[in-house]
C-alpha cells in the first residue's frame, strides 16, 4: 500500500492560516485549465484519509469536492455525515498503521492523506512513501505548519520539480525512511 502526501504550502510553509482559513489559495481553474496535477493523482488514489479539521473545512466550500471517491475521516469522537454524503464518508479511529491495515484489507491499493496533524501522524509513524507540495507564492506570516515535531529525522529523495508561470511551483519526494505498507 502506498500512502501519498498531495498539499499546497505557503511558501513560509503554512497550509492554513491560525484560524483554518485557507483564503491565501489560488482558486483551482475551471474546465481545461490547469489543475497542477491533481485530478491525474486523484485517479490513482483509492481512498482518501483526512482529519477531522480538514473535513469540516471542506465541507464549507461548497459542493463535495470529492465527487464518490471513499474518504475516512480520522476522529475519536462523533462525526456528521449528511445523508448525501453517506455512501462515500466514514469516521474512523486508530493508529495510522492500524488504519493503513484495515483499508488494505478492504482493498485499498493507495491513500491520498490529507490535513495537517493526520499527515505529521502518519510521518511519525512512517507510514508516508510519497510527498507532493505544490508551494504557494505567498508568505502568510503565521499559520498551522505542514509540517511539526518529528521523532527522527525523515529523509527524502527529491524526483522533479516544476514550476509554472503563475508562480507555483510543485515538488515531488519519496520518504526515504517510508516502509511500504502491506
Amino acid at each position: 500500500m502506498q500512502a501519498t502526501v498531495f498539499i499546497a504550502t505557503s511558501l513560509d510553509g503554512f497550509i492554513a492560516r491560525e484560524n483554518g482559513d485557507i483564503d491565501w489559495l489560488p482558486a483551482m481553474e475551471g474546465p481545461g485549465g490547469e489543475d497542477y496535477g491533481y485530478h491525474g493523482f486523484m485517479e490513482t488514489v483509492d481512498v482518501l484519509v483526512m482529519g477531522r479539521h480538514s473535513y469540516e473545512k471542506v465541507r464549507t466550500l461548497g459542493p463535495w469536492f470529492y465527487g464518490k471517491k471513499p474518504v475516512v475521516v480520522l476522529t475519536s469522537g462523533p462525526l456528521d455525515i449528511p445523508p448525501d454524503l453517506a455512501d462515500t464518508v466514514e469516521s474512523m479511529g486508530g493508529d495510522p498503521r492500524e488504519i493503513i491495515a484495515r483499508l488494505h484489507e478492504r482493498g485499498a491499493r493507495h491513500l491520498y492523506v490529507d490535513g495537517g496533524l493526520t499527515i505529521q501522524r502518519f510521518l511519525a509513524a512512517n507510514a508516508i512513501q510519497r510527498i507532493i507540495i505544490t508551494r504557494i507564492p505567498v508568505l502568510i506570516g503565521s499559520g498551522i505548519p505542514l509540517f511539526g515535531k518529528l521523532p527522527r529525522d525523515v529523509r527524502l529523495q527529491h524526483l522533479q520539480t516544476r514550476a509554472w508561470p503563475n508562480g507555483l511551483v510543485q515538488s515531488q519526494y519519496t520518504v526515504m525512511d517510508g516502509v511500504p505498507n502491506s
